[in-house]
């Protein structure tokens, strides 16, 4: 089962699990869109994987 993180690894985000600008490399790396996007060039600094949007889950 996915991991669902609650934090940006970069600039320490709030996540919920609902949240929607929540991005996941295959490794399951967390971060918030606006760090993939804006600072790390949409490549993981752990594993060098792409990343996608991470699904929701409702409660």
């Amino acid at each position: 089962m996915l991991e669902m993180r609650t934090r940006c690894k970069k600039c320490d985000k709030a996540f919920t699990d609902e949240s929607n600008d929540t991005m996941i490399c295959s490794h399951e790396c967390t971060f918030c869109q606006n760090c993939v996007e804006n600072v790390l060039n949409a490549i993981c600094p752990n594993c060098g994987g792409e990343f996608q949007q991470r699904p929701t889950r409702k409660k």
